[in-house]
């Protein structure tokens, strides 16, 4: 049974979430023959300010970039 943990930066539409969960669960299908009722996925969205690279987090490098 494939299980895909997804983890991104929150901001996206749930329609965009929804698209996520869908292509990945058909990569799934074509990469390793799984049954579709078989392909679990889950997505973690994590606010910008918990999520940092090099120090400096997403919404702190999105206000440096946009100011």
């Amino acid at each position: 049974m494939p299980f895909i943990d997804v983890t991104i930066a929150e901001g996206r539409s749930p329609e965009q979430i929804r698209n996520l969960v869908h292509e990945l669960t058909l990569a799934a299908q074509r990469a390793v023959d799984a049954p579709l009722g078989n392909i679990r996925v889950v997505v973690r969205e994590v606010p910008t300010t918990h999520w940092a690279a090099g120090d400096v987090t997403i919404a702190e490098r999105a206000a440096s970039q946009s100011g």
